[in-house]
């Protein structure tokens, strides 16, 4: 009796696991829809318009670039001079030197020949002490700081209260910026006063060329670990966050690139400094606080502005990255969870906030205990293969099918890989998503929410290798 009971609580328990898959991803395909509409609501706006125009625009909103750098030596030089190159009208760089215990801040002054400068400006969120400022003799528009260590956050936030521009923008140390990315990423602030934050898409740049902190030859990454990451960005950002534009706006900037009202940072307190996740939880601090105060709580996402990143080639590394990301978090919506299904937040708490508790926090326990449940479920013979193959077919079919699809979105608008081998290498990537890499980012996003559940807060490991010029596709000089 016992045993029948068993068998009976497995069947339906995986016909409800079943129905959750089928539920979420039928929403996929609407953020696909959603995605594939805006996409072409972007591309007939923006194709009449010249970019070139804001260049000598006076309208054009001061953007400042912030750059923390920690024991960045070997690569701050070619980093910051790709910065400085960036086309835009009204651009400052502040480079925040973290603490760093290299010879970051030696290299910054011989190369750019820095000055100490006396400004005064106003501290509005605590940092760590900042022990000196510079100006460059030969780049008006650089400024560097040189502070106590305090992390990430706490460099963002001084770079925040020290920068001129009513935008800043966020990067990672390693980030490559094209060069037109913030002439693109400016637009949804131009066009209109509500938004409070965009963000673009972040691309892979292991297996690139690139020369003087530019890709200029794109190309897939040669260790599979990271090629499968290709399609995995793709379909985070190209559908991911492109479809939430028409659906409530996005919860998440990447920290790697990302535009901010300066005010309405500040006026949140910027970055926290105890929480893995600063950059998503920032955004939900932002928003949450505008539906508060009846602030500009838009925020957009541009598929066009590109910015590039090494993602991890190791399964060591990118446990530890997905770890991390999911701690991030479990972490922002346990400290908002008053948002979740508070009808005072609009289509934030009762659409978007549940969205990201429901699918993206809680999916992958559902994920594994399914798996596991179906396993138990054919051993006993409570369930048969037929049922394995719609389990399959539902929970990971889906899968394939929208990564063919996300593939298809970025070939018909951007076409980055543009040789025939490339492109079938694309496609055979986005159908094998699904043959155990997924169920690995399942296992080690569920660690995430375990590690989170019992109070973990460090960061985890992050190797990287020597500067990208050194390890491209082709030889650079």
């Amino acid at each position: 009796m016992d045993a029948h009971f068993l068998a009976v609580g497995l069947e339906w328990f995986e016909w409800a696991v079943l129905a959750y898959f089928l539920m979420v991803n039928s929403f996929y395909l609407l953020l696909l829809a959603s995605a594939a509409r805006e996409m072409r609501r972007h591309v007939l706006a923006s194709r009449g318009e010249s970019r070139r125009q804001v260049l000598s625009s006076a309208v054009a909103p001061r953007i400042s670039v912030l750059a923390p750098a920690h024991n960045e030596a070997a690569t701050i030089e070619t980093s910051l001079r790709a910065l400085l190159a960036l086309e835009y009208p009204d651009l400052e760089i502040v480079v925040i030197n973290d603490g760093s215990s290299d010879a970051t801040l030696d290299v910054l002054r011989d190369r750019f020949e820095l000055e100490p400068v006396h400004t005064i400006y106003r501290r509005r969120i605590p940092t760590r002490p900042v022990r000196q400022l510079f100006r460059s003799r030969i780049y008006a528009n650089l400024v560097v700081a040189d502070k106590e260590n305090g992390g990430k956050a706490d460099a963002l936030n001084a770079g925040v209260d020290m920068a001129s521009g009513g935008l800043v923008c966020a990067i990672d140390a390693d980030t490559l910026i094209e060069p037109d990315a913030l002439l693109r990423m400016v637009r949804p602030f131009l066009l209109d006063d509500r938004t409070l934050a965009a963000g673009g898409t972040i691309r892979v740049v292991n297996g690139c060329t690139v020369r003087n902190g530019r890709v200029t030859e794109v190309h897939l990454p040669r260790r599979f670990v990271a090629a499968l990451q290709v399609v995995e960005y793709m379909r985070a950002f190209l559908f991911g966050r492109l479809g939430w534009n028409r659906l409530g706006g996005n919860l998440i900037i990447s920290g790697a690139f990302g535009i901010f009202r300066r005010d309405e940072v500040i006026a949140a307190g910027g970055y926290l400094h105890d929480t893995v996740g600063e950059d998503v939880e920032l955004v939900a601090r932002l928003r949450k606080t505008a539906r508060d105060l009846g602030g500009p709580d838009r925020v957009a996402f541009i598929p066009d502005p590109v910015a590039w990143t090494e993602v991890p080639e190791s399964l060591r590394v990118l446990r530890q990255q997905r770890d991390r990301w999911h701690r991030g978090l479990a972490d922002t919506l346990w400290r908002h969870r008053a948002v979740t299904l508070n009808p005072r937040y609009g289509v934030l708490g009762l659409f978007v906030f549940p969205y990201f508790v429901f699918v993206e926090l809680i999916a992958p326990v559902i994920e594994l205990v399914g798996l596991a449940g179906l396993c138990a479920g054919l051993w006993i013979g409570a369930l048969d293969a037929r049922f394995a193959l719609l389990f399959f077919l539902v929970a990971y079919g889906f899968g394939v099918v929208l990564n063919a699809l996300t593939v298809l979105l970025d070939e018909m608008n951007f076409q980055r890989y543009d040789s025939l081998p490339q492109r079938l290498a694309l496609l055979g990537l986005s159908l094998i998503d699904s043959m155990g890499y997924r169920q690995l980012t399942v296992a080690w996003r569920v660690e995430g929410l375990i590690s989170f559940l019992r109070g973990r807060r460090d960061w985890g490991l992050m190797e990287r290798r020597p500067p990208p010029s050194t390890h491209t596709a082709t030889p650079t000089t």
